[in-house]
Order: structure tokens, then sequence, then C-alpha cells
């Protein structure tokens, strides 16, 4: 059996310390089992490590969120990108053509689609493997898994089944009601109804059919160039509702969406995460702060306290879930971001007469890992390196740098650094579009810049 990982989302419910790049999955809040700080794909990976299915998996994500997977996960996955965002229809689709194709997986193959930031025991990950044979012994065309309800819910999407046969493990799907009002919800667990927890199986072939159907190619690399064209659209309204033949296996164990700050801080296991005080008679209060500036609790109970570069958000603890309204039409650019290489934090953004712009940030190299040898169109930069020491490489010219270097890199100029120890740089750049998208990329690794830049220079 293949499992395929969802990572998207936009970040909304979790502002500020989510954006459009940093999705919740990647917040490193939860405690590890080393005690260390660890986000919600951290600890999915390290579980299906754990059950022994991470050689079978594959993670589908999106172009904004590549190197951050990679850098959190450190590229122990493989990986399915999509080259921009259009539900889950498409990246569901794109993966199964590249099991087929690429990975030249059989039609018969069992596939399991689950999302990559369930809040789960090791036992949930065990109730996966389960649904290969689930769907061998019934023959349906799906089986999904649905989690026994604790209380009346109207949170969640619920299985109805349509009837009961104590003799078998799984049971026949009647009908799904979307997030139903408590009461509705209450009648619904009378019917011994499950929630819907996003996870489903089929066979390879059983997609590729629908895409045979729908004029679509089931060749990898011809539906990535069909990709933009694709419908807008999820896998559940696509596919899912216009299934007849359709098993649902029931699991009993512990299961939690973290998908709102006061489901996530519930399982925290600290109240402060970051510089600030929580004064002793502040009650039930989690202060969440990326800033190196000191947020204060004082006599206040009931809060979610979470400061970041793109935001601050003081909420009452049960009004939290309401932030996805108010943050809806926000459209400034993410001002933290996680790279393959390390990280940045915008400082300052200013925009000046004459279209001018100037942007400072915050950057952070991770030692042993480097930026790509790129050039800018519409920027100058002015690098004043603060910590640590590297190789920086400037039209084709190699020197060492260290703390309290100044570096120039003007419009046009080749360039890339590569940390030797932790390197941390004040990068302020100044033009007339300062965008991520003005960056040509010439060689990506060290190693390639070495043999195509640096050997040929000393011929």
């Amino acid at each position: 059996m293949k499992l395929v990982l969802l990572s998207g989302g936009s970040g909304k419910r979790l502002w500020p310390l989510s954006n459009d790049s940093r999705s919740k999955q990647f917040l490193k809040v939860l405690e590890s089992k080393e005690k260390h700080y660890q986000s919600m794909v951290q600890r999915v990976w390290e579980q299906i490590s754990e059950v022994g299915l991470e050689k079978s998996t594959l993670i589908a994500t999106g172009k904004s969120q590549e190197d951050m997977i990679k850098s959190q996960l450190e590229n122990q996955a493989g990986y399915i990108i999509e080259p921009s965002r259009r539900d889950t229809f498409p990246a569901i689709a794109l993966a199964i053509s590249y099991l087929y194709s690429v990975q030249n997986a059989d039609r018969e193959e069992v596939v399991s689609i689950l999302p990559v930031d369930p809040y789960v025991d090791n036992a949930f990950f065990n109730r996966v493997k389960d649904l290969e044979s689930v769907i061998e012994q019934s023959e349906a065309q799906l089986a999904l898994i649905g989690v026994s309800p604790t209380y009346p819910s109207s949170k969640y999407g619920y299985i109805v089944p349509k009837q009961i046969e104590k003799t078998k493990e799984y049971f026949s799907v009647s009908r799904f009601v979307e997030k139903p009002t408590e009461l509705q919800a209450a009648s619904l667990i009378e019917e011994s109804a499950l929630w819907n927890c996003g996870v489903f199986a089929f066979k390879i072939g059983y997609v590729l059919s629908i895409l045979e159907e729908k004029g679509l190619p089931t060749d990898y690399n011809e539906l990535l160039k069909q990709y933009e064209t694709l419908p807008k659209i999820s896998f559940d309204y696509e596919v899912v509702e216009k299934t007849k033949d359709i098993v649902a296996l029931p699991y009993d164990g512990y299961w939690k969406d973290l998908g709102t700050w006061n489901t996530l801080t519930e399982e925290m296991a600290t109240n402060q995460i970051g510089k600030g005080v929580i004064s002793k008679d502040s009650k039930n209060v989690h202060l969440i702060n990326e800033l190196d500036i000191p947020v204060t609790v004082l006599g206040a109970s009931n809060l979610v306290v979470a400061a970041s570069p793109d935001g601050i958000l003081v909420s009452d603890r049960e009004s939290s879930p309401r932030i996805k309204e108010l943050v809806g039409d926000f459209d400034n650019r993410p001002m933290y971001e996680e790279r393959r290489w390390g990280w940045y934090r915008v400082l300052d953004y200013t925009k000046l007469e004459e279209g001018k712009e100037v942007l400072t940030k915050r950057i952070g190299v991770t030692a042993g890992k480097n930026l790509s040898y790129q050039l800018h169109d519409y920027r100058d930069e002015v690098w004043t390196i603060i910590k640590g020491e590297g190789e920086f490489i400037l039209n084709d010219e190699l020197k060492f740098v260290k703390s309290g270097d100044v570096l120039q890199v003007k419009s046009g100029d080749k360039h890339a650094i590569r940390a030797i120890t932790d390197l941390e740089i004040i990068e302020v750049q100044t033009g007339s579009q300062l965008i991520e998208e003005d960056i040509v990329r010439l060689y990506m690794t060290w190693e390639d810049i070495k043999t195509n830049v640096l050997s040929v220079k000393k011929v």
C-alpha cells in the first residue's frame, strides 16, 4: 500500500503565526519525546516512521510550501510538487499519475490519502494500514476511516452507515452530513455515525479511470502540463460524493483536529513560548511570542495571545476560531518564512517616492547550507554579516566572510553564500519590485556552484 499525505492550507485560523507560506502544520509548538518543540508535520512523520510506513509515503504539496516542508523533514520524504494551488482533486490526481507513470505502481495497488496534520496516537496509522485489506475484502471503490465521536460536534462532517454488520470490521456508507447543528449531530450519533477525518483509500486504477473518463492524461508529465486547466474542486465533491460503493472503517482511538488556537493550545506542553510574563492571577492563558520584545499578560484570564512579525492576536479562548473571518481580507506579504537553507524575517518595509521600495530582512542560514547562485533584475542589496562565518561568491569570485563584514550586491550581480557556521545577515533591499519572484537561480547546490563556477574560474 502507498500513502499520500496532503499538505496545503493558507493558515488563516492560526494567524498571526501561520500565513500563506507557513500553514498550521509547520508551527513548532508541540513537544517531542526529546522535549524539543516540533511541528505537526514533524510529529506525523515521526509516527509514520515508527509504524514502518515511511518508505511507501509521498507528500503532495505546493511550491510555496516546498522549502519549508523539506527543511522540517530534512528531505527524508518523497515529494510531489504542485505548480499551483488547485484544491484536493487536482492534487490527488497528480499524485496518482506520479505513482502510476513514474514509480510504475500497478493499477491494483491500494493508495491511502490523509492530511499531513492529524493529532493522533500511533494506533491511528496502524488503522490506516487496515484500509488495504478492507478494499480487497469489500471490493468497494472507496474505503474511509471514521472516528467514533466523543460528543455531538458541529465542527466535523459525519459518515452515516447503511447498517452495522457485527460480523464485519467495516460498514457500507449511506450518506454524508457536513457540519450539522449540535442537535442534528446528537441524532446522527444515535445512527452510529462517525466523524469524517478526511482519510480514504482506493485502488490506483479507480482514480485513473476517472481521469480517463474526463479525457485527462494519466501520465504525470502530461498531467503536469495541463495542471493549470484542472478544475479547482475538492476530492470529496468531485469523487467521494459521486461514488456509490463506499465503506468505512471505524477508529475509536484518540483523534483531534488542531486547526484553531483553542484546540491547539490544549495540546501544548507549556503555557508560554517566547519572551514575556504571565501574571500569577492570569488563569488559562497561553502566550506564544516569536518577537524579540517581551509580551506581558496581567490580570486577564482565558486568553490566547500570539505575536509574530505578521501581527499580534489577543483573543478570548472560545472566540479564537473566529479569527479567520476577521483576517480573511488581509493581503500582506508573509513576514516570516522557513526555507531549505534556514529562515528569514522581515524587519521593515517602506515605499518611498518615485516608486522606490526598501525592504529590510534578518536572514538565518544554517551551518552547511547555502543560498543558490542567483541574480536579481530589479533590486540592489546590502548584506551585513552579524553572526557566524561563511563563503561568499560575487560574480564568480570567492571570498571568506565573517561577522562585521558588509557586502554589496548590485542588480544583475551573480551571488551566493554558504554558511560554515550558523550565519545571520541583515539584508537591505532597494529597488522598484521587491518581490520573492525577482530571482534568477543559476545553480542550487554548493557542489554545482563549485563545479560550474569556481572550477571554471580556476581554469
